[in-house]
């Protein structure tokens, strides 16, 4: 068996916690519908709205909150998933897709399986091992609750809830493929649906649905033409195939449109919503030179979940230019518009617009920007469609500077509305980006084939101007929005990007963690900060919340990982070592520490071995780190704490550089060697950058009075809106 289960308790023990299902209690339709003190799906029911109506914890009291219990995970990926909870049993799953079934009430083990997933199939994936979670389903009384996930290699798996045993796997994408599945499958009427991502990898966008019983494959939606010589699969694709130019984009890949995150079922309607990604590549002067939308990229398309069959669509970013995916988190809800209620569809996706639609029939009902946006100045009401700027077109004006960047002013980490409220809860960010239009149109395989030059996306600005930008211009916002109004609310300032996804509830709370491991609770109309936990490793998982025995309890999943926090890094956790964990809370004092206690690497600063200086080859290394390495240990080099920072390489790694580079002597850790794509000149360029990046560290350097002169006239203009020449054309190597 290529899986391994890993038992810790007998079924007897699941019977003495009171933990055994009944009858009374299956989870199937109506049950996540109406989850009630349980959390059935990744946002709690159909709606997605991720609010709990339990208010036993609140305003009043919730600074009484103490840490119940935590448990500490086997991996040290990124930790994005929202566990589940039914009958008082927690499961949730983490990078590599292991999963964990827990006692809910004491946080015990009870059983934990682990996929085995193959560690070289991280180079294929976009955005690290990471997996957002399980799905539940147990259909009647007469079949046994099963968990479902997917795999990064592609494999959906289904496992008996009881013991943690394999009842079936599936091979969702083809065998080693540049596939990846990160997202959490959802299930409607015993039909298990589940996309996958890979589009800066080249593959070609799908949703399949299977039989939850057996595994079979029931229907599958491609979201994106195939081959435009031949019939395609279906009538939508006939006639998206119209709106990709001319042929010679199918020589670049698949296409793109990964559904790689938000699948959302109303079961009034009886519609499945898909948010597909970008296109493929993002350059869409390469990917169709004869111009089109290029459905279905970033748009939302709603199906029928029986057979698959197209209804009717919303493109969000018609021609796609900047990765701007539709894939952000999909929510239903009633409001008003108007001055009458409407069922609605809304998203806050990455091109940092929120959309508002009529969720029966794709009519746009509303759409402003809830972040700062210069790719487009607004969005023509009469067409639906976006009205681009100067900056947008970095093909015809030679590079632009635009937000938001493709990290989005809002990413894979959940948001929340709020029925009581009627806010939604957004976690934006603010995160400019350098676009710059790629020369060759080449497809690589097994390689980013995004058509934008990321060596020259890289840090935008000198060392002292950058940081002093970075300071004043990239930052996060919990952001309480009104899509009544289409206005913010209140807003809170964080001073980095990439933070936690949010939960609401009905004790007036809102809870989201941050990148820097604050946990913290917020009046939810005002957004004071009423309690706060600090954890040792980034929280940026959705928070959720059961209720058991008359107590509630706030649970989430600490851990770093995910695009923004591997490539951009995190300076104020360098040198620390990640901790996935899972954080349970309750009212009480427990007699746990508000800070957990800090795991630090030692950091290693002596360049003992012979470095190379010569610039050119310094130069190929950068451009080569660019291609090959930047996705994973960072922008600059600059990695986050989930993988190493090779400006830290102790004087071991320096000697086993080309070993591990070219070698793969570290594949076992998911590091693989490079030796198909790369030569050992290459590798010894790459190791020549490192080298020098290694020479500029903060530590080895310090800023001269000028230098200090130069950071807070360049943080006044940055705030101000103000951009010299100086501050646009400097070197792109940022130190910090």
């Amino acid at each position: 068996m290529a899986s391994r289960l890993i038992k810790v308790t007998a079924a007897m023990l699941l019977l003495g916690a009171g933990v055994m299902q009944t009858q009374a209690s299956i989870v199937n339709q109506e049950t996540i519908s109406n989850p009630d003190s349980e959390w059935l799906s990744y946002g709690r029911n159909y709606k997605e709205q991720r609010f709990s109506p339990l208010d036993k914890i609140n305003r009043d009291n919730v600074d009484e909150l103490d840490l119940a219990w935590s448990f500490k995970f086997s991996t040290a990926r990124g930790m994005e998933a929202t566990p589940l909870m039914h009958e008082g049993v927690l499961y949730v799953s983490t990078g590599w897709a292991h999963v964990h079934a827990l006692d809910a009430r004491t946080g015990e083990e009870l059983w934990h399986y682990d996929a085995q997933v193959p560690r070289d199939h991280l180079i294929k994936a976009c955005c690290g091992a990471v997996n957002r979670g399980v799905a539940l389903w147990q259909g009647d009384a007469e079949t046994g609750l099963q968990v479902f996930f997917g795999t990064l290699d592609g494999r959906l798996i289904a496992l008996d809830a009881k013991t943690g045993e394999q009842n079936w796997s599936v091979q969702t994408t083809p065998a080693n493929s540049n596939y990846s599945v990160t997202g959490a499958p959802r299930i409607v009427d015993g039909k298990i649906i589940i996309g996958n991502g890979g589009a800066e990898l080249g593959v070609r966008g799908y949703i399949t649905a299977y039989d939850t019983a057996t595994g079979d494959q029931l229907w599958r939606f491609y979201t994106v033409p195939g081959d435009p010589n031949k019939p395609q699969e279906h009538p939508a694709l006939e006639r998206a195939v119209e709106t990709w130019g001319d042929k010679s984009w199918h020589k670049l890949g698949g296409g793109g449109g990964t559904v790689w995150d938000s699948i959302v079922y109303d079961p009034d309607l009886d519609l499945l919503y898909i948010g597909t990604g970008n296109g493929s590549p993002w350059n869409r002067d390469l990917r169709s030179p004869g111009g089109g939308d290029n459905l279905y990229v970033s748009s939302i398309v709603a199906l029928r979940p029986d057979t698959g069959a197209y209804v009717w669509h919303y493109q969000v970013t018609p021609k796609d230019n900047w990765d701007y995916t539709a894939t952000q988190q999909l929510t239903l809800a009633e409001i008003e518009h108007k001055g009458e209620m409407r069922q609605v569809i809304m998203q806050a996706p990455k091109n940092g617009f929120f959309y508002v639609l009529d969720r029966a029939t794709g009519e746009l009902l509303s759409a402003e920007p809830f972040a700062k946006v210069t790719w487009a100045s607004h969005i023509d009401m009469e067409t639906g469609r976006p009205v681009e700027t100067e900056y947008a077109d970095y093909q015809s004006n030679g590079g632009s500077y635009i937000w938001p960047s493709p990290y989005g002013a809002h990413n894979w980490q959940p948001m929340s509305f709020s029925p009581k409220t009627g806010l939604m809860y957004i976690p934006a960010q603010s995160i400019p980006h350098y676009f710059s239009a790629q020369k060759t149109t080449k497809y690589q395989l097994n390689r980013w084939n995004t058509g934008v030059d990321l060596n020259e996306s890289r840090d935008p600005l000198s060392w002292v101007a950058g940081k002093a930008s970075t300071d004043a211009l990239v930052y996060g916002e919990l952001l309480a929005w009104d899509p009544v109004k289409q206005e913010a609310a209140w807003k809170v300032h964080h001073d980095k990007p990439a933070n936690g996804g949010i939960l609401s509830t009905d004790g007036d709370l809102v809870f989201q963690g941050t990148g820097k491991g604050t946990f913290t609770a917020y009046d939810a109309e005002n957004g004071d900060s009423l309690w706060q936990y600090q954890s040792d490793s980034a929280v940026l998982a959705g928070p959720m919340s059961y209720e058991l025995d008359g107590e509630q309890y706030i649970a989430v999943a600490q851990g770093s990982g995910g695009t923004v926090m591997l490539t951009i890094g995190d300076d104020l956790k360098r040198n620390k070592v990640n901790q996935n964990k899972l954080l349970v809370f309750k009212l009480g004092d427990f007699g746990q520490t508000k800070t957990l206690p800090d795991e630090s690497l030692a950091t290693i600063l002596a360049l003992g071995h012979e470095a190379i200086t010569d610039p050119e080859i310094i130069k190929k290394g950068e451009e080569l780190y660019g291609r090959n390495c930047g996705t994973c240990h960072g922008i600059s080099a600059k990695s986050n704490y989930v993988v190493p920072d090779l400006r830290y390489m102790s004087e071991q790694t320096h000697i086993d550089f080309v070993g591990i580079v070219l070698g793969g002597s570290r594949a076992h850790k998911g590091m693989v060697g490079f030796y198909e794509t790369n030569s050992m000149e290459d590798a010894e360029a790459i190791h020549a950058y490192l080298d020098r990046q290694q020479q500029q560290l903060p530590e080895k350097v310090e800023m001269t009075f000028m230098q200090k002169i130069e950071y807070w006239v360049s943080y006044g203009a940055a705030k101000l809106g103000v951009y010299f020449p100086w501050m646009l054309n400097a070197t792109r190597d940022m130190m910090y």
